[in-house]
């Protein structure tokens, strides 16, 4: 039976699932978590005898020697990144990473690259709240011609971004378009949104020929996704009406299904 020794990176919403998931999966051992050293001990405390099995380290310890874990999955967001996937590829430590819209940050998608390819090893990026990115990937292999992505929210999901800046979130009473332009605009003025977009543009035609828009909508109440891809492949159309998850309003349920799925393709005897 394959087994892996995970070092899980965050413990907020979607690590927390991931473990709760996890805990009880014999062929995939999360042998350490990563956060903060402001949070490390409110997070022992909280996995109590399940943390006697386990390390629970600050974001600066770079598991080593016996340590050494198998894969490492980043669900803490940019920062994380930096401080422990790059070392930990590096070190030729395989890495699955959530926080895609990270990469949208100039160079850090060709150091993560530069990383990989100096540790000999893979860094995976997950495909988190949307669907479609397999069939998106193979159809650039044919060549794309334009991929556009909508995103649109319940009004108040915006509230903290710039969409404040020229509408009342609070009162609108009809959809209303608020941002159009490049997905590298999108992550750049919406980064805590920009997940989707970064990784369709990863997918796809890259962060500056992906077009986005975003729109704020009073008559739904889901995150709503979708995306047109058009190319030598053909046409296609994909919509997702996330629900999020229950700890955590504006997190995605999907996204943590997303790393449970690239988990269990590295150790059950069928991936798909």
């Amino acid at each position: 039976m394959l087994q892996q020794r995970i070092a899980l990176v965050g413990f907020g919403a979607i690590g927390r699932a991931v473990f709760d998931i996890l805990k009880n999966e014999p062929r995939l051992q999360i042998a350490q978590i990563i956060v903060s050293e402001a949070r490390r001990e409110a997070v022992q405390a909280e996995l109590g005898e399940l943390a006697a099995g386990m390390a629970v380290q600050a974001l600066t310890d770079v598991p080593v020697g016996d340590d050494r874990p198998d894969l490492v999955v980043e669900c803490a967001g940019h920062s994380a990144i930096q401080a422990h996937v790059l070392p930990a590829l590096a070190a030729g430590i395989p890495c699955m990473v959530v926080s895609i819209g990270a990469l949208s940050a100039p160079g850090l998608a060709e150091q993560l690259e530069a990383a990989a390819d100096k540790g000999r090893t893979q860094v995976h990026l997950l495909s988190g709240a949307v669907g479609g990115i397999d069939a998106l990937a193979a159809a650039k292999v044919a060549g794309l011609d334009s991929v556009v992505y909508t995103g649109r929210k319940p009004p108040l999901g915006w509230l903290g971004t710039p969409a404040e800046d020229t509408l009342d979130l609070r009162n609108l009473t009809e959809s209303t378009l608020f941002f159009s332009g490049s997905a590298r605009d999108a992550a750049r003025l919406f980064p805590k949104n920009a997940n989707v977009a970064a990784t369709l543009s990863l997918a796809g035609i890259g962060l500056d020929n992906t077009r986005v828009e975003l729109y704020a909508d009073p008559t739904v109440k889901e995150n709503i996704h979708y995306y047109e891809a058009q190319g030598a492949f053909g046409f296609m159309a994909v919509t997702l009406k996330g629900k999020p998850l229950a700890s955590n309003p504006k997190t995605s349920a999907l996204t943590v299904y997303s790393v449970v799925r690239a988990l269990h393709n590295r150790v059950l005897p069928v991936a798909i």
